[in-house]
């Protein structure tokens, strides 16, 4: 007569960037934590070991292609982890970066979004296939770019934007959910119904790599909060001229919620220092986010999220 045995929780290692997340989200998900033994050689080359005996587990690897340093820990992390016996394989990227190259426009451009995602694929084959979840991610096409047997899962945030757009709103009923150009409107335009107010975007044109101008506007914001939506913050400049254009329109106030806060270099200062911004909100999907917290940026935690998909696909 054979026991009935308790399935072990799944295993869930980090890469370092996204160590503090990976705590947060073992405790939600009832997750165990995976050791791993690191090192960095006086060459710069890095040594990584997984401490904890992965063989026949389901293992999840947390981790956002935030650097092409950070993307190879990923992928190193996860061919260790099929290597030595995984029964299944859950790549958890809260940010896929290389987003703003999902496509070629010149003749040859690399489409680094593609090439990362085929990486990605050619992690060896567990007993199962493996999945991999992405969040919010800048283009809807880049789940098709993964090969072979992988199953990339797109997970929306719409839930968290719209609760960080409340907390922004506060007791406010009487705001505006606006989008910086028209390519986020059809987005913006489905949560604003789902929050009950009116949506509006601008028309814009774009000058150089940073540089946008304003061509129209849609939507009547004279005397109201605008709270504008944009799926990623990097250095700003577009979220500068939107935020600008309300104003000029009459909007009482400017505030902004992204889902990936990158703030590169002094960028998140220079959004403060622009003058056009209430308050902004992010999620920590991206470290960067974390550390420039403040009165003037609001970080919500992404792992509640991760958790309740991974519950609810064990």
């Amino acid at each position: 007569m054979s026991l009935a045995t308790t399935p072990l929780p799944g295993l869930l290692f980090a890469t370092e960037a996204y160590v503090p997340m990976a705590a947060a989200l073992c405790q939600l998900a009832g997750l165990e934590p995976g050791a791993i033994d690191r090192k960095t050689f006086p060459d710069g080359e890095r040594y990584r070991r997984l401490a904890s005996d992965v063989s026949g587990r389901d293992v999840i690897v947390l981790g956002g292609t935030i650097s092409d340093e950070s993307t190879l820990e990923l992928y190193d992390l996860a061919c260790a982890a099929a290597k030595y016996g995984a029964k299944r394989l859950t790549l958890l990227i809260p940010y896929f970066g290389y987003g703003t190259m999902e496509r070629a426009v010149k003749p040859g451009e690399v489409v680094t979004a593609k090439t990362r995602a085929r990486l990605l694929s050619t992690v060896p084959v567990a007993a199962e296939p493996m999945r991999v979840v992405m969040v919010d991610l800048h283009s809807e096409g880049i789940p098709h770019y993964f090969e072979g047997p992988v199953r990339p899962v797109h997970l929306y945030a719409k839930p968290l934007v719209a609760a960080m757009v409340k907390a922004l709103a506060g007791p406010e009923p009487d705001f505006v959910l606006a989008s910086t150009d028209a390519g986020r409107a059809k987005w913006v335009e489905s949560l604003a119904n789902d929050l009950g107010v009116p949506a509006a975007f601008v028309l814009k044109r774009r000058l150089s790599g940073d540089q946008t101008e304003v061509m129209a506007m849609n939507a009547q914001v004279e005397g109201r909060h605008v709270i504008v939506y944009d799926d990623m913050i990097r250095t700003g400049g577009s979220l500068i001229e939107a935020a600008k254009a309300y104003r000029q329109a009459g909007a009482s106030k400017v505030s902004a919620v992204a889902t990936h806060g990158l703030f590169p270099g002094d960028s998140l200062a220079k959004l403060q220092a622009s003058g056009a911004f209430a308050r902004l909100a992010t999620t920590d999907s991206h470290p960067a986010a974390l550390r420039g917290a403040s009165a003037f940026l609001t970080v919500e935690p992404l792992a509640p999220l991760l958790a309740q998909w991974l519950r609810a696909h064990p």
